[in-house]
């Protein structure tokens, strides 16, 4: 019995995550679209600053990537299931290309509590960009390793090693969290936003 409930949440999780964009919803305002811009543009300043703030080498490890992207997220577990969703903007450095995302986190397992973090995607190059901003690039699993780029030196230190040339921050509370957790998380285009 135990198999066949961990086995119709995991199901269950692939179908929402797979039909998330597909989701629509009524039609936006252009006051509450504008509203909605600058809530993400000031939410991303910030946590900019405060990753800046806690790791002053991420700096220059945007300022030399090919994009990046940064997210504000909530995720609430109760028992056996759980689910997150934020808002952000990815950041094609090689084009000023602006773009307004949103993602969604569901997971299984035991649990309860509430959850505020943020992430820090950088892309060493435009491939690993472009195809987390068309809305394919799907994290899964866990780590929890601190990484540092042979050949950057310490550059990359407090980031994360989550595929080949893409390195991600998370920031909770008042500074980097030691262990990043994002089962099912799926990233895509903020459509009534572009």
């Amino acid at each position: 019995m135990d198999f066949m409930l961990k086995h119709l949440l995991v199901c269950t999780c692939a179908i929402t995550l797979s039909l998330t964009p597909c989701l629509s919803t009524a039609a936006m305002s252009a006051k509450k679209i504008s509203k909605e811009r600058k809530e993400i543009n000031k939410e991303v300043k910030s946590t900019l600053t405060k990753l800046y703030k806690t790791q002053p080498d991420a700096k220059s490890v945007i300022d030399r990537a090919a994009g990046y992207a940064v997210f504000n997220n909530f995720g609430v577990k109760i028992f056996v299931a759980g689910s997150g969703m934020g808002k952000g903007i990815a950041v094609n450095k090689g084009n000023g290309k602006q773009t307004y995302m949103k993602m969604v986190e569901l997971q299984a397992g035991l649990g309860l509590g509430v959850k505020s973090f943020s992430q820090i995607w950088v892309f060493a190059d435009p491939a690993g960009l472009k195809k987390f901003m068309s809305g394919s690039f799907e994290l899964s699993g866990q780590a929890n390793a601190t990484a540092k780029y042979e050949t950057m030196g310490g550059a990359y230190a407090g980031a994360i090693s989550v595929s080949p040339g893409v390195w991600l921050y998370q920031l909770q509370g008042d500074g980097l969290a030691v262990e990043l957790t994002a089962k099912g998380t799926n990233y895509y285009v903020y459509d009534d936003l572009n």
